[in-house]
């Protein structure tokens, strides 16, 4: 799988028009699309879609941490925005796009540095407009429930 290195290298709206969000995201896990830049600096990638589903791999590292040497609520943020939205992507019909309109996030442990996790969005809702997720951050190897989240995103047409 490849990281765009630049905005040329992201798929173009053509494309992005041309299939499905399950045809895209499955495209971008078989590496025909860059995943996003930030999946690179937050140390995460794409695991499996599924219809409805959408599971991230990652593991925090300490160009991660705040102050306090503790994983970023950031960075929790962003994994849950990712599989939530990206789960709410595969019901997306060819010719449409979306966006996050809002997402919470709630932690409930701290990940120790180093630790795998799995993080997983599972579509609740796929309307014509709207989209709502949940997801959850979870220790790969011990299940381990780190964080919680919920997610609305806005489904638009932009295409046939």
């Amino acid at each position: 799988m490849f990281i765009a290195n630049s905005p040329e290298q992201l798929p173009d709206r053509e494309t992005l028009l041309s299939l499905s969000g399950l045809d895209f995201m499955q495209a971008m896990q078989r590496g025909e699309i860059s995943r996003p830049p930030i999946s690179a600096l937050l140390n995460y990638a794409l695991d499996t879609v599924e219809p409805g589903k959408v599971i991230f791999r990652g593991t925090p590292d300490f160009s991660h941490t705040n102050p306090m040497g503790g994983v970023h609520g950031g960075w929790y943020g962003t994994l849950l925005d990712s599989c939530m939205a990206c789960a709410i992507m595969t019901t997306v019909p060819k010719g449409s796009i979306y966006t996050t309109l809002e997402y919470k996030v709630n932690l409930t442990r701290a990940i120790p540095l180093g630790t795998e996790i799995l993080a997983t969005g599972t579509i609740d809702h796929a309307g014509r407009s709207t989209g709502v997720a949940h997801g959850e951050i979870r220790g790969a190897a011990d299940g381990k429930l780190y964080a919680t989240g919920s997610t609305t995103c806005l489904i638009m047409q932009l295409a046939g």
